[in-house]
């Protein structure tokens, strides 16, 4: 809190002055293992998943190309009902389907199929954006010789219903069609409805990532690991990802996250200054929320977790929205 008094202090300085200032505008594909057989990836293909050759039929199997979208800039969008979801560069939603398979990556949905759900076209124009890793995107190349999007090995499709961005109603088509996630997983939705009608197991896969009413206490509450894309992060000592809010404010301390935001951003509890580790203690705080609860603080800054991070030290939320941010062992945001 040491740190937060001290802005405190040199805002009441300030204003007994007059203090003027501006602010200026913040102003390949790595190589991948290539199959016997298979055609090289283009400047849009990306990861290990690399490019495989459709061997199930000829391009000339299925006469005339699918009506393809390319996917342009990717991004993650979170969906009110789906979590975090794959768009194209034109904000619309991407999916899979389950009669597809991953290892090897392969469309089974060609002809009228196709139509309903035209591919998405892996081309130059497509670029993973923040919070996706380019290791899970790749590409198939389809009988009719079209490169098409792979997310975590599974081929992207548009739905010819969805005539908005952010429309999700090919979600659960045929109970086998659904949302993509950005690590090539169903959507949240989709996969709570399947967990939900299989049979109880002993314990969760050790890959789920603990919720903060399922933690057990630790010593270390708060420490940092290196996220490949940010560098050094803070993580708590389940190794949640801790954010800070863009809209928030350092003086006087405030979140702007409030309703539905804090269902996709629940607030970080407080921690114990002394139960941190590779981070200055200063650094650490606490403030008190409008409904009376208490939330960590950071240089001053609330904290939050994303709820689509499912993996330890995954820091998907970073750059969304361009408000969110990873937090450095400094306080501020990862990977400047």
């Amino acid at each position: 809190m040491a740190v937060c008094l001290l802005l405190a202090g040199l805002v009441f300085m300030a204003a007994l002055g007059s203090v003027s200032s501006s602010a200026s505008p913040s102003s390949g594909a790595s190589d991948s293992t290539q199959l016997a057989g298979a055609t090289p990836s283009p400047a849009g293909a990306y990861g290990a998943y690399g490019s495989y050759g459709d061997a199930s039929s000829s391009p000339s199997a299925s006469g005339t190309a699918a009506a393809g979208r390319p996917g342009g800039a990717l991004a993650i969008r979170v969906d009110d009902q789906l979590g975090p979801v794959m768009t194209d560069g034109q904000g619309f939603t991407l999916y899979r389907f389950d009669k597809d398979t991953a290892k090897p990556p392969m469309s089974n949905c060609s002809g009228a199929c196709a139509t309903t759900w035209p591919p998405v076209i892996n081309d130059s124009s497509t670029q993973p954006g923040t919070g996706i890793d380019p290791g899970k995107i790749g590409e198939v190349i389809r009988a009719d010789g079209t490169h098409q999007l792979t997310v975590g090995g599974w081929p992207a499709y548009r739905y010819a219903q969805d005539t908005a961005a952010g429309d999700t109603k090919g979600q659960g088509v045929g109970g086998t069609w659904f949302a993509l996630a950005p690590d090539g997983t169903k959507a949240k939705a989709a996969a709570a409805d399947a967990s939900a009608s299989a049979a109880p197991t002993a314990q969760a896969p050790a890959t789920t990532m603990p919720q903060p009413s399922q933690q057990a206490p630790v010593k270390v509450q708060i420490s940092v690991v290196v996220n490949p894309q940010l560098g050094q992060i803070m993580v708590d000592g389940h190794g949640r990802t801790l954010y800070h809010f863009g809209k928030d404010t350092a003086w006087p301390m405030r979140s702007n996250c409030e309703g539905q935001c804090l269902k996709t951003w629940p607030p970080a509890p407080p921690v114990d200054a002394d139960k941190v580790k590779g981070v200055d203690p200063k650094l650490i705080g606490k403030m008190q929320r409008p409904d009376g609860t208490w939330q960590l603080s950071i240089n001053c800054t609330p904290v939050y977790y994303y709820s689509g991070d499912q993996g330890f030290g995954d820091a998907l939320g970073n750059g969304i929205d361009n408000q969110w941010s990873a937090i450095n062992p400094q306080g501020k945001p990862a990977g400047k």
